[in-house]
């Protein structure tokens, strides 16, 4: 969808090379498939937007339009974008991102070429329609024990043997854990205090909407956790359903 000579230079990655052709094509051909499949467009255009960590300013300079176009499009007061649309807003986020280093572009080519099939992953998915904080929490019997005052949206979950994340993952595969997403929960199972999860999370520069150890009691969490999950403002709760039901109320979230 990129011209790869543009592309080329725009392209100074650092060590990482230049960014490849067929990796851009099928980064751009995923965001495209799901914004024009998604029951919203506009929400997972603005998702896909705040991922890449564009402003609307910074998007509209690069496309020679006005802020206010995108904002309509991101608001739902323009029609949804047709493809055309899509596919110059893609490659708007596309370039900036390579004009700034590549680091997305790279981390969502390493996503695409590993696939993510660790066992320590029980189950990935992004939703189609982002779900309510205080929904999520409901659907999955969690019990939050820190929460910021800001609402937010949960935009995909991945469920994580935390025994098995220890063992099998290095920094980098960790952070693939947020799949095409940061605006997600992540799930640990297998915890006995949550400090684990907690620290891994820290020394990494991604940070979830939320997280929620399974199987313990509040009591148990580790007060090192929670001071971890209070400095780095991130909401925290439990949740003690067995996880088979676990799974399957999560098949049932976002579409």
């Amino acid at each position: 969808m990129l011209d790869y000579n543009e592309c080329r230079m725009r392209g100074s990655i650092g060590n990482g090379g230049i960014v490849k052709k067929r990796v851009i094509d099928r980064l751009a051909e995923k965001i495209a498939g799901e914004i024009c499949l998604a029951d919203h467009p506009s929400k997972t255009l603005k998702k896909w937007r705040k991922n890449f960590g564009i402003t609307q300013t910074e998007l509209a300079e690069e496309l020679s339009i006005s802020p206010s176009v995108i904002s309509d499009y991101e608001s739902g007061r323009r029609s949804s974008p047709g493809i055309n649309i899509v596919k110059r807003l893609i490659n708007g986020m596309i370039s900036i991102d390579l004009e700034h280093g590549g680091k997305n572009v790279r981390s969502y080519g390493r996503i695409l070429r590993s696939g993510l099939d660790f066992d320590a992953i029980l189950d990935m998915n992004d939703y189609k329609s982002p779900v309510g904080f205080n929904s999520f929490c409901s659907q999955l019997g969690v019990e939050v024990v820190q929460k910021e005052e800001e609402d937010r949206d949960i935009h995909g979950h991945t469920v994580i043997d935390s025994v098995k994340a220890i063992v099998e993952l290095n920094h980098g595969e960790f952070q693939q854990l947020y799949g095409w997403s940061t605006e997600r929960a992540l799930v640990f199972t297998r915890v006995s205090s949550g400090k684990s999860p907690l620290v891994a999370i820290r020394v990494t520069s991604l940070k979830p909407q939320m997280v929620v150890l399974h199987g313990i009691e509040p009591n148990e969490i580790s007060p090192i956790a929670l001071q971890i999950a209070r400095a780095e403002g991130i909401p925290l709760g439990v949740s003690n359903i067995d996880i088979e039901s676990v799974l399957e109320r999560l098949s049932s979230i976002g579409g």
